[in-house]
Order: structure tokens, then sequence, then C-alpha cells
């Protein structure tokens, strides 16, 4: 379990930093190494400490999307300040009102190495993974450094964030927990992000799925997408659902977007569409231990190091 062992003092160290009711005091946060910036989705991603603590911390902070709603209230309260002018076209830089636009925020406290190592900007490289790479190679890195699973079994035994379940299916083969998925606010449904994870343990990523999985499989696809009609008014037609492979936790789960959203890891390198898995299943019960898979590994990943070790990118 994250935390456990911890003395009294620790803990009681960390609390402090809380300010009650959820809320999280970061007055006394300072910044030791910005570890990413991404334009594209208005995010970056912070290493630092609370004052007075041991324990390193990684803050996401995240530009919240426009309001069709307060945009007007947004342009009448800005100020403007032209940076290029050209015919017809102008840019400017705009100073809107404090309480324009916000932002949210994802904080990991205490942060291990792996967390900062994983939110740090690095290169990026392909990896065509055989069955026997696989076997000799990504396996055995996986079982040594792989983050804790803890987290994901306090949802699946509702000691936390029970609150946010959308849909629960307490079959112990079949079953999973559908709830969203942090990045998604709740509020708009054109950026829609939901996550099954399956109650059943030891079923890690997409090598693990073979026959004897189709009826789990085709439960989370078929419930998933009723669910999400009835309670969000979105059809399946509009609704990206994928396996992610590398994925971020080895236990396994689907993602289900709106196809409006361009969310992280949809790309054809990680996502890997449940339809079709389910019917390359279906057609070879064992496609997924004998079948090439690529994906993208940074240079500071384990499973990087191990590759390279082994001379596959020279």
């Amino acid at each position: 379990m994250s935390g456990e062992g911890e003395n009294d003092a620790s803990q009681t160290k960390r609390m402090k930093y809380s300010d009650g009711e959820g809320s999280r005091v970061l007055k006394d946060f300072s910044v030791t190494k910005i570890l990413k910036e991404d334009s594209k989705v208005k995010l970056m991603a912070i290493h630092g400490k609370f004052e007075g603590a041991n324990d390193d911390a990684v803050l996401l902070l995240e530009k919240l999307p426009f309001a069709s709603k307060t945009v007007n209230a947004m342009l009448t309260g800005s100020n403007l300040h032209e940076t290029l002018k050209n015919d017809i076209y102008s840019t400017y830089e705009a100073v809107s009102p404090p309480s324009f636009p916000g932002y949210k925020t994802t904080m990991i406290y205490p942060a291990t190495e792996k967390h900062i190592a994983k939110y740090s900007e690095q290169d990026v490289f392909v990896v065509h993974e055989t069955k026997e790479l696989y076997s000799m190679v990504t396996k055995p890195s996986l079982e040594q450094s792989s983050f804790s699973l803890q987290w994901v079994y306090n949802i699946l035994e509702k000691k936390t964030e029970s609150e946010r379940i959308i849909h629960e299916d307490v079959d112990p083969e079949t079953g999973f927990i559908l709830l969203p998925d942090m990045k998604w606010d709740r509020k708009d449904v054109n950026s829609l992000y939901l996550v099954a994870i399956v109650n059943k343990h030891g079923v890690k990523s997409l090598r693990d799925l073979n026959k004897q999985c189709l009826p789990l499989l085709k439960n989370i696809l078929n419930t998933g997408t009723k669910v999400i009609k009835e309670k969000f008014n979105i059809p399946d037609s509009k609704l990206r659902i994928y396996i992610h492979y590398q994925p971020s936790y080895y236990h396994l789960h689907v993602h289900f977007t709106h196809v409006k959203f361009d969310a992280p890891g949809s790309d054809v390198f990680r996502a890997h569409l449940l339809s079709s898995v389910i019917e390359n299943i279906e057609n070879n019960g064992d496609f997924y231990e004998n079948k090439t898979l690529s994906f993208t590994l940074r240079e500071n990943d384990n499973l990087f190091k191990k590759y390279n070790e082994r001379g596959y990118f020279d």
C-alpha cells in the first residue's frame, strides 16, 4: 500500500499542507525544476517540495477550457497589446481579468524518481517488440520496476473515489468499474474521458489477452457504451474506445474518450481499438502473445535503458 510503514510524524508533516475539505495549500511549495511544458495541451509539469518536508512532489498545471457562457465577460474585461500587424491580420497578447482563464492541477505527493522522470521532457524512441523481446526484455523489466497498483486496488475495493463511480459490475471475472479519468472535468461532454478498470487481477496488459478474456472485453465494450449513452447521451459512434500498450499501469483498463477530444496516448503507437482487439482474438486466440507490437519509449524510462543495454538502438 502506498505510504505503508510510515511513522506518525511523517504523516503529520504531510497533513499540515492540507487546508481541510480536500483543499491543498501551495503557498509553501517551492519549485525545484520545470519538468515539461506542453503548449499543445497547455500543460506544465513541475517538480518541487513543500517547506519543511523531505518528500518530493509533482504538480501538473493545466489551463481550463474556455467557457462559452462567460466568453463575453472575458473579452470585455481584457486588455489587448498588439504584437504583429500584417494587412488585415493582427496578433495580440491579451491580459484577461483575474478569474479568466483558470487552471486545474493534479498533485503527485510524495513523488518518486519514477514519477519525476515520467513527467520530464525526454527524447522518444520507437520499439518494435517481438514475442521474444517481450519475454527476454520487456516482461522482466516491468516485473522489477512497475509502479505500485495499490491506488487501483483502493478504487476496486471502494476505499477511495467511490463517489466518482459511474457504473459498477461486481462479477469477479467479467466485471469492472467505470469512472471519470482525472483529465476530464465532468462538464464538457466533448472532452469526455472515462476509464473501465477490470475487477480481475493478473491481467496486466494487451499481451495477456486471449480467448478466455473475450467475455470480459465484450462486457466492457457493450455495457460501457450503453451506460455512456444513458448517462451522457453520447452514442458509440462518437466514442474512441481503446487499450494502451504500453499502459501507464499494469492492471487491465480500457479508455473511453469522445472522438472530438485529442486525448494523450490516442496515437497509433499506443492506442489499440477495443473492437479490433476483440476481433483479432476471435480470429486467433494467441494473437497478442505472438504479435509484434510497436510502441514508444522515452530515454529516462527504465525499459528504454534495458533495450539500450541490449544494443537495440545501435
